[in-house]
């Protein structure tokens, strides 16, 4: 095992928000209270766990919380409507929509719908478009986190090769975008990749956004690397499992993300940082 370390979500992720409850505190003496509301349509069981998790870590932070829990047959209008509402009140500085939403709602559509100053999420195009040429955004919480977690293992992220496996709009693309920011070197993989472990292989940091369980194993990584894993995949045994095999890969890896435990717990504490600069932004606090 070479230079291993257990990257420990959930420290870096209690270590943030004791910061956060500090800059709350400071707020509330001019009179602000950050506010998030969330949105759910239907009764999808993973969504009521993220759902309940958000609720819970506004609470514990002093932040004012709605949540607005809508029947599955909801009609696209009514929750453009209520995004709307959302949009024109002064106490709610972040709006997320909870994804996935049932089929006969527009995502898009949804995700445009809510002001760029209250998308606490970093979907918005407007925020994605500032991302891609590096102005001030709101940036998608889980990529955010997962920079953190990089950050927080002492190494010097500028000229590194960093490599990521997966391009979805939520972690693949934002993430390798972020690293760019950081001046690294950075290489996508995906399905359609050729040779993907030779490309793996020259990773000083790997980053597995794919959504298949286990799928790097030792012989993708080179020796003491640093290996983000954002997998969050159900086994059939009901066990948790990332896109890495932890086992054989932590015996040559550098620092590694541990699933449950890794970037899980970062995405919440990201979003209520991004309600946090919200909020001071909306009251001109910034």
């Amino acid at each position: 095992m070479l230079n291993q370390a257990l990257i420990n979500g959930k420290e870096v992720s209690e270590d943030i928000r004791g910061k956060l409850r500090l800059e709350v505190d400071k707020l509330a003496e001019q009179g602000v209270q950050p506010g998030l509301a969330v949105v759910l349509v239907g009764e999808d069981p993973a969504s009521q766990v993220y759902v309940r998790n958000k609720e819970k870590a506004c609470h514990d932070l002093g932040y004012y919380s709605e949540v607005h829990r809508l029947a599955a047959d909801t009609s696209q209008e009514e929750l453009l409507d209520l995004i709307d509402r959302l949009n024109r009140q002064e106490n709610i500085h972040g709006i997320l929509v909870q994804l996935p939403l049932p089929k006969h709602i527009n995502e898009k559509a949804v995700i445009d719908a809510i002001a760029v100053e209250k998308d606490v999420d970093g979907f918005h195009p407007v925020n994605v478009g500032n991302l891609v040429i590096g102005d001030e955004s709101l940036l998608p919480c889980t990529p955010a986190g997962v920079i953190e977690l990089i950050k927080r293992t002492g190494i010097e992220i500028p000229g590194k090769h960093a490599v990521v496996i997966g391009r979805s709009n939520i972690v693949g693309k934002p993430v390798s975008l972020l690293l760019q920011r950081e001046n690294a070197t950075v290489t996508m993989c995906h399905s359609r990749t050729v040779n993907m472990k030779e490309i793996t292989r020259q990773a000083d940091i790997l980053v597995v956004a794919i959504g298949k369980a286990n799928f790097v194993d030792a012989s993708f990584v080179k020796p003491g690397a640093v290996v983000i894993d954002v997998g969050m995949n159900r086994l059939d045994t009901g066990k948790l499992a990332g896109d890495v095999d932890f086992e054989s890969v932590k015996e040559v890896s550098g620092p590694i993300t541990p699933v449950p435990g890794g970037v899980g717990p970062m995405t919440i504490t990201m979003l209520m940082s991004n309600t946090l600069t919200a909020a001071k932004r909306l009251s001109g606090l910034a």
